[in-house]
């Protein structure tokens, strides 16, 4: 399986980026409460190449910062590397998370399903996207509406039962009623 594939397909794992390397952790995610992380927060968009406090924050902060990511572009193969040295510092356990969410996005799946072209940070194009990529990006979207479509079929046949169990007990109710003494 190619890299951005393995990224796209599982943005719960996102160690199984690019380079094959260990991850290093870097500097330790926060923690505590809401409020510590919220004031932390400003501190770390400030300094472009510190630790984020989250992989949503630092893909804010690539989608402020890089057009690739702003305009949801296909992303090129190795884009990990591009992103390290350009941000220096950066946790790459995060970044990676980070890239996962990114590239798991229903308009990312939706952009590489009709892509012929890969992108750097810049916007600048480069290598073409294959039809294998393309192919993985169209299963992926498939995959999701058919759970989809199975969550809403399963939350209308429970409806459905609730209803008729609500009848029932109307009924009983009102067959009590009617035959109890009084």
């Amino acid at each position: 399986m190619n890299t951005m594939s393995s990224v796209a397909a599982s943005p719960e794992a996102p160690d199984s980026a690019a380079s094959g390397t260990p991850i290093e952790t870097g500097a330790p995610a926060a923690t505590g409460t809401p409020a510590e992380s919220t004031a932390a927060a400003p501190a770390a968009s400030a300094n472009a190449g510190a630790d984020v406090q989250s992989p949503r924050a630092l893909l804010k902060q690539l989608q402020e910062q890089f057009p690739a990511f702003r305009n949801c572009l296909p992303l090129a193969i190795g884009i990990d590397k591009q992103v390290l040295a350009r941000l220096p510092g950066l946790n790459r356990k995060i970044m990676r998370a980070a890239l996962g969410i990114h590239t798991g996005s229903m308009r990312y799946l939706r952009a590489m399903e009709k892509a012929t072209v890969r992108y750097d940070l810049d916007g600048n194009p480069g290598a073409e996207v294959t039809d294998t990529h393309r192919q993985h990006a169209k299963e992926q979207l498939q995959e999701r509406f058919k759970k989809e479509a199975d969550r809403k079929k399963a939350e209308r046949e429970a409806a459905v039962k609730e209803e008729a169990d609500r009848k029932r007990q109307e009924k009983l109710e009102q067959l009590a009623s009617k035959f109890s003494r009084r």
